[in-house]
């Protein structure tokens, strides 16, 4: 696996052709995706191998958003599927990478520890101090497609979405739950839930 040159590639592609108004699904949310994915891989224990795999998905989870917003993740398994033999990743290999990048996908459900770590990782922010700061982004994102309207539904939908998540690895979870329940009670407040 030429695992550098495969991740420039899809890292470069972005850079230059996401659209603007994805003010959360950037060039920036894949790289802190792929940090957070490194910090669970190390903490978790996983192989160098495992660990290029998971990287590889990392990189590759919303190249989707390339094509649009809908399906993203599919369109990001196509994406690979076209690309990663280039760069010497056998059919094996992409066929897990395609597992890991759709365990992203709402509602996540992963079916292995790397898929796991990736859904952790791609929510990473829901436990961390910048999450109010990342969350904004995603809430202009959504107002730009039309989804939302108010920070009030913005509030709801948050509040909805962090009751019903949970991690996976026992890293992220105990790195990362206790703060993100302190963020949901700081949203129940706002909304006097």
């Amino acid at each position: 696996m030429q695992f550098e040159q495969a991740g420039n590639f899809i890292m470069n592609k972005l850079r230059q052709e996401l659209p603007n108004h994805l003010y959360y699904h950037s060039i920036e949310h894949v790289q802190d995706v792929y940090e957070a994915a490194e910090m669970l891989a190390k903490q978790e224990g996983l192989s160098a191998y495992e660990t290029q795999l998971l990287l590889t998905a990392a990189r590759y989870h919303d190249a989707g958003f390339l094509k649009g917003s809908q399906d993203h993740e599919e369109e990001s398994c196509r994406i690979a599927q076209e690309n990663l033999p280039t760069y010497g990743y056998n059919e094996e290999e992409i066929s897990r990478i395609c597992g890991i990048i759709m365990a992203t996908r709402l509602p996540q459900t992963p079916k292995n520890h790397l898929e796991e770590i990736l859904a952790d990782a791609d929510l990473d922010y829901l436990g961390r101090d910048d999450f109010f700061a990342v969350g904004y982004k995603l809430f202009q994102e959504l107002l730009s497609f039309g989804v939302l309207s108010t920070e009030e539904e913005w509030n709801k939908l948050q509040v909805r979405f962090l009751e019903s998540h949970h991690y996976f690895t026992s890293t992220a979870i105990q790195l990362r739950q206790e703060k993100k329940q302190v963020h949901l009670a700081l949203i129940k407040e706002k909304l006097k839930l």
